[in-house]
């Protein structure tokens, strides 16, 4: 029976076998963690990507808010004021929230409340309970601007803010629309 007392040398070749071996262990787990990462960083920019994808509509589960809500403002001049419509033209399949229509101006303006000229309908919103949303494809809210003192008023600054989601599940963030408004005088 023999028995084999290891050398130096071959101590130290097992010993930087060793450490090769954990140093390639190393190398491979690192390599495989940044590519794991770097899947999940592309998988979830493809996702995103997936949802507000501008090059074809087909492709993409969400419509950007521009082309899901088509909103503008027009102004007629009255003996009581001026008018302010805002008309939505909402894409099937979306709605927008009555209750989040807004105007922001300056002091010494004043705004009637809107009427609109179509009925809201009432949903359960995942967000804000029961509240009328707005389906149809074109809805028109109105409202009278005047002055306190009658007097009329060049480019007043009208900050037009509103919020619409889409069925499907995505509520766009709030938004708002800065437009400038010749206020009439009033006739009394």
């Amino acid at each position: 029976m023999s028995i084999k007392i290891p050398t130096l040398q071959s101590v130290a070749i097992n010993k930087r076998a060793t450490k090769l071996h954990v140093l390639a262990f190393t190398v491979a787990t690192t390599s495989l963690m940044t590519a794991l990462s770097m899947t999940s960083i592309s998988a979830q920019a493809a996702g995103l990507n997936d949802l507000f994808n501008s090059s074809s509509a087909s492709q993409s589960k969400f419509l950007p808010v521009d082309k899901a809500f088509q909103v503008t403002s027009s102004t007629k001049a009255t003996s009581k004021g001026t008018r302010l419509s805002i008309t939505f033209d909402i894409t099937p399949g979306h709605y927008v929230y009555k209750e989040q229509l807004a105007l922001s101006f300056p002091k010494g303006i004043n705004a009637t409340p809107f009427t609109f000229n179509q009925a809201p309908v009432s949903i359960d919103d995942p967000t804000f309970g029961k509240v009328p949303v707005f389906t149809q494809r074109s809805v028109v809210a109105t409202t009278m601007l005047t002055t306190n003192n009658g007097k009329g008023a060049k480019n007043a600054p009208i900050i037009i803010g509103w919020q619409g989601c889409a069925k499907a599940g995505l509520c766009y963030p709030p938004e708002k629309i800065k437009t400038k408004v010749n206020i009439a005088a009033t006739r009394r």
